[in-house]
């Protein structure tokens, strides 16, 4: 078992941004299409983090064209470049999955004052 971890402990980025959920976060994710490699900007709200170490994944919520889109990545993957943090949000939840009924204003998430 000690082998394994040790393997997943190498595997694991140390830049990751520390965000969390509500915050409105850009995941710039590295696409390849064909012989071509580019970067896609994915701009949302987290609404779920789930697993820990290696498996660690979130997902991001946005409304595009009046339909939601939401995607799941995992953290520590290497077809993620990087985590921007837009805004922090201030919720009281671990899971924001009541934001998939609500649409336009209602759908906001209220932003940290620090």
């Amino acid at each position: 078992m000690d082998v394994i971890k040790a393997i997943e402990q190498e595997q694991l980025k140390a830049d990751v941004a520390n965000f969390s959920i509500g915050d409105y976060v850009k995941v710039h994710a590295k696409v390849i299409e064909g012989n071509r490699e580019r970067i896609q900007v994915f701009e949302g709200t987290v609404i779920a983090r789930k697993g820990s170490g290696l498996k660690e994944t979130f997902t991001v919520r946005r409304i595009s064209y009046g339909v939601g889109v939401e995607r799941i990545f995992p953290i520590h993957s290497p077809r993620i470049a990087k985590i921007e943090i837009v805004r922090k949000g201030k919720v009281r939840r671990a899971k924001l999955y009541y934001l998939r009924d609500r649409v336009g204003k209602a759908a906001k998430v209220k932003t940290k004052l620090d």
